[in-house]
């Protein structure tokens, strides 16, 4: 059969011919994408920046000190005027909560950028040295982990005597272990790759190779590490301050409530209540969405 124009009949046009292509996607949109699909990660999401929110603006609006005693109205429950109730000195819960949340969020989140910078260039370079120094540094990382770490975390804040900045340096020296072990195992699996070998051969520096073309190839796994390390460290606070170890008096941390709760529990339970909850809240939702994050950046999950 032989084929000619009459042969064939035009389609209309309805648009433009590439109207049906899916446009192209970078990677952080694509994790967006997938993050904003994931339900839970994404209330987690709003549950965080609502509780910083709060922390935030929320005493400053109210106008009232987290120390402002009033004994006329000592252990009052909760009421419209009073949210949360008050404590044995006629202070506010509800703002002490807030400022507790400020000091509590502060800890977590600075121990863990004390923990991304340790951790990525302490197992970065592990990693990227390999041989005898890789083993060494492993070696040590070894030696620390066969101590438990709230151990050392106990003994440093008993040496360096309770308050907040000696708290962040105690979180800050004990928990960048995990994340070293994290990136040094990616920068194993990646300092062979060709761009690698490219930048050798174009003379780039260690640090160069490591921080310009390594680390941010490793970006996935280490906001992961980050975000699951938050609620770790206010876990940690709470627990040091609920033993006397953690801030002082009259700083108001979760786990300085918490401890002042335990206190009078059977006859005021909320006194515990509310911090416990907060404690419990903010933990759930860092952990949820940092399940989320390992989702999202994971490219073997891409659809």
């Amino acid at each position: 059969m032989e084929l000619n124009s009459d042969s064939f009949t035009p389609l209309a046009r309805t648009g433009s011919p590439f109207s049906a292509i899916r446009p192209s996607a970078t990677y952080s949109q694509d994790a967006w994408r997938r993050l904003k699909k994931n339900k839970l990660a994404m209330i987690s999401l709003y549950v965080i920046l609502f509780i910083v929110t709060a922390a935030i603006i929320g005493p400053w609006l109210s106008g009232q000190s987290y120390s402002d005693q009033n004994l006329s109205l000592t252990n009052k429950p909760p009421s419209a005027e009073h949210w949360f109730g008050t404590d044995n000195l006629g202070r506010d819960l509800f703002i002490r909560v807030l400022y507790g949340a400020r000091i509590s969020l502060a800890i977590g989140v600075v121990a863990s950028l004390i923990n991304l910078t340790i951790g990525v260039v302490y197992g970065g370079l592990a990693g990227l040295l390999g041989g005898r120094t890789d083993r060494i540094m492993m070696n040590i990382i070894d030696i620390l982990y066969g101590i438990p770490v709230l151990l050392y975390v106990i003994l440093l804040m008993v040496v360096l005597k309770p308050g907040l900045t000696n708290i962040f340096i105690a979180l800050g020296i004990a928990y960048w272990l995990g994340m070293a072990r994290i990136v040094r195992g990616q920068i194993l699996s990646l300092k062979e790759q060709e761009y690698v070998l490219a930048a050798r051969t174009l003379g780039a520096s260690t640090w160069r190779i490591l921080l310009r073309h390594l680390v941010p190839n490793c970006m996935g796994p280490i906001i992961i590490t980050m975000t699951l390390a938050i609620p770790e460290a206010i876990f940690t606070e709470a627990f040091l301050s609920f033993i006397g170890l953690g801030v002082a008096a009259p700083m108001a941390s979760w786990g300085v409530l918490a401890s002042e709760g335990v206190t009078s529990l059977r006859s005021y339970p909320f006194q515990l209540f509310f911090p416990a909850l907060a404690i419990s809240i903010t933990m759930l939702a860092f952990n949820f969405l940092g399940d989320g994050l390992r989702d999202a950046l994971d490219p073997r999950v891409r659809r």
